[in-house]
């Protein structure tokens, strides 16, 4: 199953429910789809949806499903790589106004070149990389933020502490 979201700003993204709906109405997802559609005006017509989750419907949708397409937020990538699900990540666009700068296109490709998800820099394009991503193996989210206290705390002691 899939499971679609694409956040909860005040930006439809209604390019990717469509190819989502289109994939779904191909027969390619077993299982179906599940999508949050936030601002979207699209309505989906070949799979559940709803406008907003609330935190525990959010995890059981996540948890139920084999991949998430997503918008290309960091928050929405991390948690589902967090909870160990293949990803596909598409950038929100401003030149269709589904956000004010085009900054999730770094995020995916990032992510992306990290081993992490399957870039798909464009709805139309969702077909093959749900192809890839059936396919593919992807590397485990590993947090830094061990790393991270540790160096800062070591830092602080070398430059003689707090004060």
């Amino acid at each position: 199953m899939i499971f679609v979201t694409v956040g909860s700003q005040k930006f439809q993204f209604d390019r990717l429910l469509r190819a989502v709906d289109d994939l779904v109405s191909g027969g390619c997802v077993d299982g179906g789809a599940f999508a949050q559609t936030g601002a979207c005006t699209y309505v989906p017509t070949h799979m559940r949806h709803e406008a907003f989750l609330g935190r525990e419907s959010f995890r059981a949708h996540m948890g139920a499903c084999d991949v998430v397409v997503t918008h290309g937020g960091t928050g929405a990538i991390i948690g589902a790589v967090k909870s160990g699900k293949k990803v596909i990540a598409v950038p929100r666009l401003s030149k269709y106004g589904e956000h004010v700068d085009d900054h999730q296109v770094e995020i995916v490709c990032q992510f992306g070149a990290m081993g992490l998800i399957e870039p798909c820099m464009e709805p139309a394009d969702l077909s093959n990389a749900y192809a890839r991503v059936i396919v593919n193996d992807y590397l485990p989210y590993q947090s830094n933020t061990e790393r991270f206290c540790a160096d800062l705390s070591e830092y602080i002691d070398e430059i003689g502490g707090v004060r």
